[in-house]
């Protein structure tokens, strides 16, 4: 065969898909190409914690939040007036109402959009101390001391997350005096909150 007839045979081969010397030129292409590990070249992918494993059977909670887990259904109120009473230690499915529709003692500084859901309660403070409002949900809470109309909400003095896998997602601190108080719900991404109102130790 004359060189032109085996330089053609050469490119022929390379050019069909099926034959060997096709298939070994993919493979070598192949074991040369860059891996692919998720990022660019000179980026280091990022880390993903691992979620955390909750056992079958909850860890008891501290003493303060031992209520959590024997919540009881209660609706919110859309007027300060008509706030339903809710008792310090005693936890609750908060039925909250849609955010337009609560009409709100003080503005709340984040009111959420228009689908997320608010609402009205109000409970007593016998003994002076610290006391804390457990949320579900990362939902903006005011306490305001009665009456309302003429005060402004308290600032707290501490936030924090609840114990893992206990479904408590935010913790307000406040410290208050005997006397009564109205608790503002805003920005609640779910109609349902689970919530406490507990004394301190």
């Amino acid at each position: 065969m004359s060189d032109a007839g085996a330089m053609l045979a050469a490119l022929l081969a390379l050019a069909l898909p099926g034959s060997a010397a096709a298939q070994d030129h993919a493979a070598a292409a192949q074991d040369h190409a860059p891996a692919d590990h998720g990022a660019a070249a000179g980026e280091v992918p990022a880390i993903v914690p691992s979620p955390i494993a909750c056992p079958a059977v909850p860890a008891p909670l501290p003493g303060e939040l031992a209520a959590w887990n024997r919540r009881v259904p209660l609706a919110a109120a859309q007027d300060p007036a008509a706030a339903a009473l809710l008792a310090p230690g005693v936890a609750i499915d908060a039925a909250l109402i849609p955010s337009p529709q609560v009409r709100y003692a003080l503005a709340p500084k984040k009111p959420g959009a228009s689908a997320s859901f608010g609402g009205l309660y109000r409970f007593s403070v016998a003994t002076a101390g610290h006391y804390r409002v457990a949320l579900g949900a990362a939902a903006w809470i005011d306490v305001i001391p009665a009456p309302a109309a003429s005060a402004a909400s308290l600032p707290s003095i501490a936030h924090g997350h609840g114990p893992d896998c206990s479904g408590i997602r935010k913790m307000v601190d406040f410290a208050l005096e005997p006397g009564d108080y109205l608790l503002q719900i805003a920005a609640s991404p779910d109609a349902t909150l689970p919530l406490l109102v507990t004394p301190l130790p």
